[in-house]
């Protein structure tokens, strides 16, 4: 795939860190590409490195060497605040613990990635709420985190990913704290998203029946990533 045709390209890319006077390696050599509009799976065992990989492509860490361009920047390159300017426009991020302020209604939460912008209270109001009637959730715009299910409270997650409409979105295990409907329904959130939309996803997963629902899924073992395994898209 050429870097042209390319959401994601990382080349070369390793990563560790220093423990005292020990480096300690996490990944190796990287070398892959994510299409626009895909929908990938990173797999692997507890330690393999994938949350690190998903770091870095988010432009969350830094590799240590390496090259990675994302939305057709080399984000390796960009200071923090060009880092920070950037995320806020090309990323929308989706945590297993969902990452929700408590003293923030729901509407609330999903326009606080859009202070980072220049729109004003009314706009940022209205895009929140956007946000949230895609996800399913016009009712419950104005309950607080504790009135709201674990479900309800990932779909306010995926609405403030999306409320600055970015080039990709980010998921770290997205499912990994909820029971299994809620868990097919967040999912069928995320296909939607990437069928109807054209969002390109990155989730990290250790649940199969998760992975099931990418396009392509790879694996890490050991800082090292697999060849990729392409799915049927229906």
């Amino acid at each position: 795939m050429s870097g042209e045709a390319a959401a994601v390209l990382l080349r070369h890319v390793s990563k560790h860190y220093q423990r005292g006077g020990q480096i300690v390696p996490v990944l190796s050599d990287i070398d892959f590409a994510i299409a626009r509009g895909d929908f990938l799976a990173l797999m692997g065992p507890s330690g393999s490195g994938k949350s690190t990989l998903l770091n870095l492509i988010a432009g969350i860490d830094r590799p240590s060497s390496g090259q990675i361009l994302v939305a057709d920047v080399d984000i390796a390159t960009l200071d923090e605040r060009e880092l920070a300017d950037w995320r806020a426009r090309n990323v929308g991020f989706i945590f297993q613990f969902y990452n929700l302020m408590p003293v923030l209604d729901a509407r609330e939460n999903v326009e606080l990635p859009l202070m980072l912008t220049s729109l004003g209270r009314r706009e940022r109001r209205s895009h929140a709420e956007l946000a949230l009637e895609m996800v399913g959730l016009a009712d419950r715009m104005d309950h607080y985190p504790n009135e709201l299910s674990g479900g309800q409270q990932q779909r306010v997650a995926i609405a403030r990913a999306l409320v600055s409409d970015p080039t990709l979105i980010v998921a770290d295990e997205p499912t990994g704290d909820l029971d299994r409907k809620s868990a097919g329904e967040i999912l069928d959130l995320l296909e939607q998203l990437n069928g109807e939309l054209g969002k390109t996803i990155v989730m990290v997963t250790h649940d199969a029946r998760a992975a099931e629902r990418a396009h392509a899924i790879r694996h890490l073992e050991k800082g090292e990533l697999s060849a990729l395994e392409q799915r049927e898209v229906a």
